[in-house]
């Protein structure tokens, strides 16, 4: 068995892209430009400030890249501060590793408001967030980052991610890796595993899915 899981947030752990797609249409519109679907689903799993230069740019902003990604996250933060949108089985996968002693972190590249608005919910050990490491997702610092504050080597890890840049941050770590596909294709590759939802999965039977 994995000696640590290490979540994903935006997409894996909570179905957070209506909430950042909302921020961005508020934005976009105070800025008189549309904003597509695409637009946002080629932000899906980046680092927030790559996030804030794409908006910048898109949008022909005067705020800079910094203040942009304070407005989406402080919309953002408040959204979960009232209602966490769980996506399907991910409470309950956490709560089972728990129950079998495998210690636990959160991984995402949103800042610490809007972690610690889903963290608090949840019994993990430590958390890791974009405002807290010098590169972000696709690098693999995060995760890093985790494991070792969870004392266990990159190795003996499941990441657990929605988004092609985060599972390629956890293969570049070393973790084993299972992918929840949600609005983004992610590719095969090493130590890469695939289900189509969280729901109904339990510590054991990923287990053993990882080596069928």
């Amino acid at each position: 068995m994995w000696q640590a899981v290490l979540w994903d947030l935006d997409g894996t752990l909570v179905d957070t892209e209506p909430v950042w797609m909302a921020a961005e249409l508020e934005l976009a519109a105070e800025h008189g430009v549309d904003w597509t679907h695409d637009d946002g689903l080629a932000l899906v799993g980046l680092a927030l400030p790559d996030s804030g230069d794409y908006i910048r740019t898109r949008l022909n902003s005067n705020r800079s890249s910094a203040e942009i990604v304070e407005y989406l996250v402080k919309r953002v933060a408040a959204h979960l501060e009232q209602e966490v949108p769980w996506r399907p089985g991910a409470v309950d996968l956490v709560s089972a590793f728990a129950a079998a002693g495998v210690p636990q972190a959160l991984v995402t590249m949103s800042y610490a408001p809007i972690a610690s608005a889903v963290a608090t919910h949840l019994p993990f050990a430590a958390v890791v967030t974009g405002d807290a490491v010098t590169d972000g997702k696709p690098h693999p610092e995060a995760y890093l980052t985790a494991a070792a504050l969870l004392g266990r080597e990159p190795g003996d890890c499941l990441a657990i991610e929605d988004s092609a840049t985060g599972a390629a941050s956890a293969s570049s770590a070393g973790c084993d890796v299972l992918v929840i596909p949600h609005l983004v294709h992610v590719p095969p590759g090493p130590r890469r595993f695939t289900e189509a939802t969280l729901d109904g999965l339990s510590p054991s039977m990923l287990w053993v899915r990882r080596w069928s």
